[in-house]
């Protein structure tokens, strides 16, 4: 069977899974497609919005959509790394330390307000996130697959807040930002949600050989080397504009890493799947490069001090450079 008649025969399987979340989830086909991508591709997800913007309802709603085991943890300032990865036990009969394990071993973990935990406990959740295995004493325990940590901050009320380390975002594919929604879809969800007996309960339409499958066909996906070429191109343009030709005026103080590049170009062949395609395109690139940039760089003061956002330096960056 070719790439293509995969695609148009593992596509329509998403079709109930949108269904179900966009009962519950109105105007927010950008945030579901972005936690699909992570699905697909075996990504983290950080989820940024003010208060209120249904991030931790969102997280909920695609694990109930999923035959997937889920733990959610919310994160405090006095939450500490046992609460997350477990903890060993001293059993006084036998003499012999047992090991609990923690939440974090689950399918699906949500890691509600992260940045309210002390950096002991983000350190912890940073091997479990790039290892896919956690250490509790001196035992090193594997972490079910798939393994998926969908995390929510909140960028207002930054009193008491731990910011991510550079280490720990980087971790992250996408980081995808909720803003408020449409007129439109604000009447929509008071007419679903306003009454008391409203219910946000779907049931699951996917099975994890489902999501298996349709990994197979996403990574499937076929990436031309001019398409490759232009991923590279614009990682590399965000490091050093001035090779590329573009007159950034030193709006970027440190610039994407090699993993984003990777997280690029897997992002590119999960939205071309979602669009129904075997193949990448540029406008793929450009249609993910946002969400997976836009946390890795590092803006400088002047940069800062005209009000530029990271998201808006690298649109510039894909309007300079010439696209394949």
């Amino acid at each position: 069977m070719t790439d293509r008649a995969i695609v148009e025969k593992l596509r329509p399987k998403l079709d109930p899974f949108y269904a179900a979340v966009e009962s519950v989830l109105i105007g927010q086909r950008h945030l579901i497609d972005g936690l699909l991508i992570g699905l697909l591709t075996d990504g983290h997800v950080l989820l940024e919005g003010v208060p209120g913007l249904a991030k931790t309802l969102a997280v909920r709603t695609v694990a109930r959509a999923l035959e997937l085991k889920f733990q959610r943890v919310q994160f405090t300032p006095d939450l500490l790394p046992a609460d997350v990865i477990g903890t060993q036990i001293y059993n006084p009969r036998s003499g012999e330390f047992t090991v609990k394990q923690g939440p974090v071993f689950a399918n699906v973990v949500l890691a509600d307000e992260i940045n309210r935990a002390p950096a002991k406990v983000q350190s912890a959740l940073l091997e479990a996130m790039a290892e896919r295995q956690v250490t509790i004493g001196e035992n090193t325990l594997k972490l079910p697959r798939p393994f998926f940590v969908l995390a929510t901050q909140n960028p207002v009320e930054q009193e008491g807040t731990y910011p991510l380390p550079e280490a720990q975002v980087d971790r992250f594919m996408l980081k995808l930002v909720i803003d408020y929604p449409s007129r439109a879809d604000e009447l929509a969800v008071l007419d679903r949600m306003g009454g008391l007996t409203a219910s946000t309960d779907i049931a699951p339409v996917l099975t994890p050989a489902d999501l298996e499958e349709l990994r197979s066909a996403t990574d499937a996906v076929y990436v031309d080397p001019k398409v490759k070429g232009y991923v590279v191109d614009v990682v590399r343009a965000t490091r050093t504009p001035a090779e590329y030709g573009l007159d950034m005026g030193g709006l970027i103080q440190l610039g994407a890493s090699t993993r984003a590049v990777i997280a690029l170009h897997r992002a590119a062949k999960a939205h071309a799947f979602l669009a129904g395609r075997a193949y990448a395109t540029p406008e793929d690139v450009k249609a993910t490069a946002t969400d997976v940039l836009r946390h890795r760089l590092v803006i400088s003061f002047e940069a800062e001090a005209e009000d530029l956002r990271p998201e808006q330096v690298v649109r510039q960056v894909l309007d300079k450079l010439p696209v394949p």
